[in-house]
């Protein structure tokens, strides 16, 4: 797992190319139109950094799993969102805009969170360790997030045109390079990944499920609209699982601690394809009502 440098070095570098895609689709005024809204920003934030941890925390204590695997899906939790979640957001016509603010400010929230919620966690289950979270690996998230964006945006503010005939392709784009990370990660790891679904998949299977569900749901409840509880569901389902992996093996240096985020950087591809494509046709459906008759 340490060796995998399609996860540590291949995802960062292929979402800072999608991100400068998403760039061309934004425009300052989306920025403006959440800065006049941070009731959408509150919420999401409020279901990751709260009510997550707590999720994860009653599945280890219902699973019993062992200590180690504990803090690992704890430090899974405090993660923040990954840059994926502007792509799937992206796909599935979500607040793009939203996602990214939520993105940048995870990443400066994960400088407490993080150390908080693991070391809580490690002190919890009786793990040996203690964890800090390297300030660079903050910056390096926000640049993977804003830098390209910031450079799509530009483009597009240039040429217009150029941005609308790049939409379709970079679309196209995205999901071949979503399908190629998932089958080289599977591949990468073929040796011990059926050890490690074994004995966490279904765990992280919940987990990712009961993510997604909350965000969609809890800013619908919250009375959200339908495109920015589709940006809080990617936002708080797909964890940034790189800076996972790499705390568990670098900072905690602890191969246990990182199967957790292993599993969940396959799962969640796939979970939240099939809950996009779900969302999407549920509401078209919801939206579809019989023609009424012409009066005569």
């Amino acid at each position: 797992m340490n060796d995998s440098a399609l996860i540590a070095v291949g995802l960062p570098v292929a979402l800072a190319i999608i991100m400068f895609g998403l760039g061309l689709s934004l425009t300052p005024g989306d920025f403006r139109r959440v800065a006049r809204s941070p009731k959408a920003v509150i919420v999401a934030l409020g279901l990751q950094v709260l009510v997550l941890p707590l999720v994860a925390f009653g599945l280890v204590q219902a699973f019993d799993v062992d200590p180690l695997i504990a803090v690992g899906v704890m430090l899974l939790a405090a993660s923040p969102g990954g840059t994926t979640a502007n792509l799937y957001s992206h796909l599935f016509r979500g607040d793009v805009a939203l996602n990214v603010t939520l993105t940048a400010i995870n990443s400066v929230l994960a400088a407490v969170s993080i150390p908080l919620i693991t070391n809580l966690a490690i002190g919890f289950f009786d793990a040996e360790g203690t964890l800090g979270l390297q300030f660079g690996k903050v910056i390096q998230v926000i640049a993977i997030v804003l830098v390209p964006v910031a450079i799509g945006m530009l483009v597009r503010q240039r040429s217009d045109a150029f941005a609308g005939r790049a939409d379709r392709p970079v679309r196209i784009f995205s999901i071949v390079v979503l399908v190629a990370v998932s089958l080289g990660a599977i591949l990468g790891e073929r040796e011990n990944f059926v050890d490690y679904a074994r004995e966490v998949g279904l765990l992280v299977t919940l987990f990712c499920l009961a993510s997604l569900t909350l965000g969609y749901t809890g800013a619908r409840l919250f009375r959200l609209r339908r495109e920015q509880a589709i940006a809080t569901s990617m936002e708080v389902g797909i964890h940034n699982t790189t800076v996972a992996l790499t705390i568990a093996l670098s900072v905690l240096d602890n191969t246990t601690v990182a199967i957790p985020a292993a599993v969940y950087s396959i799962v969640m591809y796939l979970l939240a394809t099939a809950f996009g494509f779900s969302i999407t046709r549920i509401d078209g459906m919801s939206r579809t009502e019989p023609e009424s008759p012409v009066a005569s």
